[in-house]
């Protein structure tokens, strides 16, 4: 059976889901194989997991994970793939190993060279980290294994409390992995953990050492990385299956960690990179630039969802905006009457929206504050309540068996209907810490904490 891009498999279905058609699912809609599942958007568009559970109830399996780091798991059939960052205990005083090279100065003179802080909720990096791709085995949480992309000291420290050194996600086709550990580089496995090629694209400097967090795109054969930072910014593309460049373009931004979103309008692919400067979309194949649009807040971090023709993009930080812009426009688009409506207010800073049924729901900041907004007008429905469940917001929000799921950093998953008005389903409490998004397959839910990964899923019958 082949398989269809991410970008493919989201076009097809949402025409079925218009046309109201019943299809039988692919194997990339069965699956979650990437960061926001099959759609890209944080929809499971088969799953149905348990409303409730607990950690004596709804439990398949717990399994501590080494090291620390921040990723979604992605999930290809019975083979889950999770990164992480293993401290080694070795020590390298700073301007040895691991210091970075100098880098081209971006606007403003930005650049520099050598391992830093940066920042005062950031630390030096003193010591040497394994930069580790698992794949764990879906029915049991075994490993079935585990390869070392490198082992470096970091050139550069991350937030102290808030940050990871693996705060990407892994992507997958089925036909092979990708680990993406920015600075580190990029890293194409088969499926069974064979390497087949590797990619470096320099060391960034991300904005008072807050840490790197995007996630690279797969567009059918050519995967798509963004590269913003204090530096020389760019977006470039490499063909999938071994690696060679395609294609490079320079951006005028700054720190920036949204991943790009691949969407498919009116036939022709667009990748959407949301940023403080431009929102821009890019030709996949060529990486000329579609169309581009001002009018988000600094520091971008959730990445943009679509749905009939309408791309909608968040930013929370120093601000509020989210903006709901029409597809099929070429050029910049800021001021024109190609945004179809906007909103100012309890716009979040971390956690992407989620779009489902017609309704955009989001997070104020990184707080349990929840809006729901009717995704055609803009028109206001849930008008940030607040879920005193929950403490402090990472995740985002997921869909999954006319349900949404909404993870809090105190280990709790609140389940709300979807509807015009806020009602709770069920509140779910864990002993962890979750900031990675949950991932749904099938009837299981995986939910990666600060040092354990769940599976949730109700007993066979």
């Amino acid at each position: 059976m082949s398989h269809r891009a991410p970008a493919a498999i989201a076009s097809t279905l949402l025409i079925l889901i218009g046309l109201g058609k019943a299809a039988e699912p692919t194997q990339g809609e069965r699956n979650w194989p990437q960061w926001r599942g099959p759609l890209g958007v944080g929809i499971a568009p088969v799953g149905d997991p348990p409303v409730s559970w607990s950690e004596a109830r709804n439990i398949k399996w717990k399994v501590k994970l080494p090291g620390y780091g921040q990723g979604t798991p992605v999930v290809w059939e019975n083979k889950i793939f999770v990164q992480t960052a293993i401290a080694t205990g070795r020590k390298a005083a700073p301007g040895t190993q691991g210091s970075a090279a100098p880098t081209a100065a971006g606007p403003g003179g930005r650049g520099g060279s050598g391992r830093r802080g940066g920042g005062f909720l950031s630390t030096t990096p003193t010591e040497a980290y394994a930069f580790v791709l698992m794949c764990i085995d879906r029915e049991s949480g075994r490993t079935l294994w585990q390869k070392t992309a490198c082992e470096v000291v970091p050139h550069e420290g991350h937030h102290r409390t808030e940050g990871s050194f693996a705060a990407a996600s892994a992507i997958t086709d089925g036909k092979c992995v990708l680990a993406f550990f920015g600075s580190r580089g990029l890293y194409c496995y088969d499926m069974d953990g064979r390497l087949k090629w590797k990619a470096d694209f320099g060391q960034m400097r991300i904005v008072m050492s807050f840490g790197e967090g995007s996630t690279p795109a797969l567009c059918g054969d050519i995967v798509v990385v963004n590269w913003d930072h204090e530096g020389g910014s760019f977006i470039t593309a490499l063909d999938k299956n071994t690696g060679k460049p395609l294609w490079k373009m320079p951006r005028e931004e700054r720190s920036s960690w949204a991943t790009p979103l691949v969407v498919e309008h009116e036939g022709k692919r667009q990748v959407i990179v949301a940023a403080t400067g431009k929102i821009r979309s890019y030709e996949p194949e060529t990486g000329k630039m579609v169309w581009e649009c001002a009018g988000l807040t600094r520091n971008v971090i959730p990445t943009p969802v679509v749905a009939d023709g309408v791309v909608y993009a968040t930013s929370g930080y120093q601000g509020n905006s989210l903006l709901a812009i029409r597809l099929g426009r070429d050029g910049d688009l800021t001021g024109t009457d190609a945004i179809a409506w906007s909103y100012r207010k309890n716009t979040p800073y971390v956690p992407s929206p989620l779009l489902y049924q017609k309704r955009i729901y989001f997070f104020s900041g990184n707080n349990a504050v929840l809006t729901c907004l009717d995704s055609a007008t803009g028109k206001v429905l849930i008008d940030a309540k607040r879920l005193d469940a929950l403490e402090g917001v990472y995740a985002s929000p997921v869909a999954a068996g006319g349900r949404v799921y909404l993870a809090g950093r105190n280990g709790t998953v609140v389940v709300i209907k979807p509807s015009d008005t806020l009602e709770i389903l069920a509140t779910n409490r864990l002993d962890e810490r979750f900031d990675a998004s949950p991932a749904v397959v099938g009837n299981e839910m995986f939910l990666r904490g600060r040092e354990h990964l769940y599976c949730i899923a109700a007993p066979a019958r």
